[in-house]
């Protein structure tokens, strides 16, 4: 299989999970504080550390020689991103809440206050906050599926975070409205549901 396969399915699946996502809100209260290119860099250092873990997981878990569990594998991981649409669907009808919204903000404005060069800060904040999250566990998803192309799938990844938060900075105002991020989600949604679909329908 050729390597590009595999970067531009990654990149696909992440610049897609991550429009609209918790972290493009992070990513735009640092915009007002930082250059973007420190921005970027962060994002890129902080995709590389909390995905490439997940790639890395996922490879090994991917790696096993046993067919009837690679199968297995591969049908869980396309049920996982069809659950992730759902999912998705699902938490568009939940009312914000606002606790969580100024935790949020209060731990953004602590960090803003550390006497630390920019990019470690926004690197750290993008790596606690992937982890767990639905670009994190599809890159796990990735890796079990091509456990062999571990450099592609992460280049893949920082390349789709990098892009999609860069709309975030750029559209900033745009996305930050409820009609477009919900817009954002829908498509998002709906894709990440398609792409499972497919993928069930190939290996089943």
């Amino acid at each position: 299989m050729n390597a590009l396969y595999p970067l531009l399915l990654s990149f696909t699946i992440i610049f897609l999970a991550e429009l609209g996502d918790k972290t493009q809100i992070m990513v735009l209260s640092f915009s007002a504080k930082s250059r973007m290119k420190h921005i970027l860099l962060g994002i890129s250092l902080g995709t590389f550390l909390s995905h490439g873990c997940a790639i890395l997981f996922g490879s090994q878990l991917g790696s096993i020689h046993n067919e009837y569990v690679s199968y297995y594998l591969n049908v869980f991981t396309y049920i996982s991103f069809i659950l992730f649409g759902i999912f998705g669907f699902l938490s568009m009808k939940r009312p914000p809440s606002d606790n969580k919204e100024s935790h949020k903000t209060g731990l953004i404005s602590k960090l803003c206050t550390l006497k630390m060069n920019y990019v470690f800060i926004i690197a750290f904040c993008i790596f606690i906050g992937e982890l767990g999250d639905k670009t994190f566990l599809s890159s796990i998803g990735l890796g079990i599926q091509y456990p062999d192309y571990k450099v592609s799938l992460i280049i893949g990844s920082i390349l789709g975070m990098v892009c999609s938060n860069l709309l975030a900075i750029i559209f900033g105002k745009l996305l930050s409205m409820k009609f477009q991020q919900n817009m954002i989600e829908i498509i998002s949604n709906i894709l990440f549901i398609v792409f499972g679909i497919i993928g069930l329908i190939f290996h089943i």
